[in-house]
């Protein structure tokens, strides 16, 4: 079971062990409304990339909240539901793969950061991204390793985690059985390579990401 606390009135150093250095930092300044902001699914081979921003309310401490990608399944599951049900506000983007391609994966991935974030009502005053820029007029800050260090932006590492996570189990897995989906979800696996060389790309499939497969596979035949 996932439970909450309010942060109490002590130490930086005891903020920082609850992941709340940088949106003290952003309380302190004024601001009341923080949002996380982060994407899953960058990597994938197949498939969406998945944004959310998350605004918690001030003071409070979600334990064992995490980078999404450090927790086990039903962990993620379990804050999923807790962020939710505390969050002053939230908000799921997706881009899909034929964008991806048109554009590329960075600008796919900022513009689904761009549109979760314009989806938050109420709006954020100053937004925490993982390592990147959102192209929006709000105040933010970049922070490299955000989802690890910091306790809204790993809420929306989780959110959209689960949230891409569910599609590849229950939807995209349905569309294209053959090349198991919701094993991988997405990823460039063995199983999913195997499957790629086998049926060849699916109409989910990003293309830009594939010519590196077919070429290794043009030199072994």
């Amino acid at each position: 079971m996932t439970t909450c606390k309010s942060a109490p009135e002590t130490s930086a150093s005891t903020r920082g062990r609850n992941m709340l250095d940088y949106e003290f930092s952003a309380w302190e300044r004024g601001y009341e409304r923080v949002a996380g902001v982060d994407e899953v699914g960058r990597g994938c081979l197949f498939g969406d990339v998945v944004a959310a921003a998350v605004i918690l309310p001030r003071d409070l401490v979600i334990e064992g909240i995490n980078d999404s990608k450090k927790l086990s399944q039903k962990k993620r599951e379990e804050l999923y539901d807790t962020i939710l049900a505390h969050a002053v506000a939230w908000s799921v983007a997706r881009v899909d793969a034929a964008t991806i391609d048109r554009i590329n994966i960075r600008q796919a991935s900022r513009l689904a950061m761009k549109q979760a974030v314009e989806g938050l009502e109420p709006a954020p005053d100053f937004l925490l991204v993982d390592a990147e820029q959102v192209d929006v007029p709000t105040a933010q800050l970049a922070v490299i390793h955000g989802d690890a260090l910091s306790q809204s932006i790993a809420a929306a590492s989780i959110v959209a985690k689960v949230t891409r996570d569910r599609l590849c189990e229950n939807e995209w897995d349905m569309l294209y059985p053959a090349y198991g989906i919701a094993i991988h979800k997405g990823y460039a696996t063995k199983l999913h390579r195997e499957k790629l060389r086998e049926y060849g790309p699916s109409p989910m499939h990003r293309t830009s990401f594939l010519g590196k497969l077919f070429a290794e596979q043009q030199v072994l035949f």
